[in-house]
């Protein structure tokens, strides 16, 4: 759930900041077992950092998502408790002394954030600890709105269902007819069974196979279904999901359908 955890991990970063008067408050997301991305920034920097993919044991954050538990180190760039992978990136930001702690949901690291400093002084306990009470702040954020995920999934009723169907099966007959006038007809139809009032106004966008994924994804359909819904290979459908997954940032097929439908992307 990349996307979602955009606005806490900002708002983290940006106390951490206020709170400790760190140089640079950074942070990211782990994707899967690729590792950690870094993407959210608050302070000062030259843009090294940004986007850099840190892998599992590597760096500060790579070794801190390993061990799951905060580490700190007073010059990253010559400590010997962590590999130096990333050197070149951490001298062209110019920074020293280094803390990172993870964001550990259901036994496993969400998230990474950091504080950096880019004068000789150490990292202090106040850092260490508000780094740790933010750490824990998003951790519990999280849950919570999993947890709401799970809520609004299961308070869907009959309606619902049946409008959501209504809406795959006027998209399969616009796909089908061979008259272009019609099949737009429909299409503009359709798209009266969307919300126009979404609950979280969003930029997110879905190409249009993409959507009929996630539509026939609502009704509960395997990839196995889907591909043959849409004609299309399993391993494709497969792939759709998977970039449909990424779109919302979403961690399952349920949570993707959730956002779907608070961002209108879905009746």
């Amino acid at each position: 759930m990349a996307e979602s955890l955009t606005a806490p991990v900002t708002d983290a970063l940006r106390r951490l900041r206020r709170g400790t008067g760190v140089s640079l408050a950074f942070g990211g997301v782990v994707h899967g077992s690729r590792g950690l991305r870094l993407r959210h920034f608050v302070g000062d920097t030259y843009g090294a950092l940004n986007g850099v993919a840190v892998d599992a044991g590597h760096g500060l954050g790579g070794k801190v998502m390993a061990l799951n538990r905060p580490m700190v180190v007073d010059d990253y760039l010559r400590t010997p408790q962590i590999t130096h992978r990333y050197n070149a990136i951490i001298a062209a930001e110019g920074l020293r002394a280094m803390a990172a702690a993870p964001v550990i949901v259901e036994r496993r690291p969400v998230a990474v954030i950091y504080g950096a400093l880019r004068t000789d002084e150490a990292i202090g306990d106040r850092t260490l600890d508000a780094l740790a009470v933010e750490a824990r702040e998003l951790e519990q954020q999280i849950v919570a709105s999993r947890a709401t995920v799970a809520s609004d999934a299961a308070a869907g009723d009959g309606l619902r269902d049946r409008i959501t169907e209504a809406y795959a099966q006027l998209r399969t007959l616009a796909r089908d007819v061979d008259d272009v006038a019609v099949a737009d007809q429909i299409a503009r139809i359709s798209d009266l069974l969307l919300d126009g009032e979404s609950d979280e106004p969003t930029t997110l966008s879905l190409t249009r196979r993409e959507q009929d994924v996630v539509t026939l994804a609502a009704l509960g359909y395997t990839n196995a279904r889907i591909a043959e819904e849409l004609n299309i290979g399993v391993q494709t459908a497969k792939g759709y999901m998977k970039d449909v997954l990424r779109k919302l940032g979403a961690s399952s097929r349920l949570e993707a359908v959730v956002i779907a439908r608070r961002s209108g992307l879905l009746p």
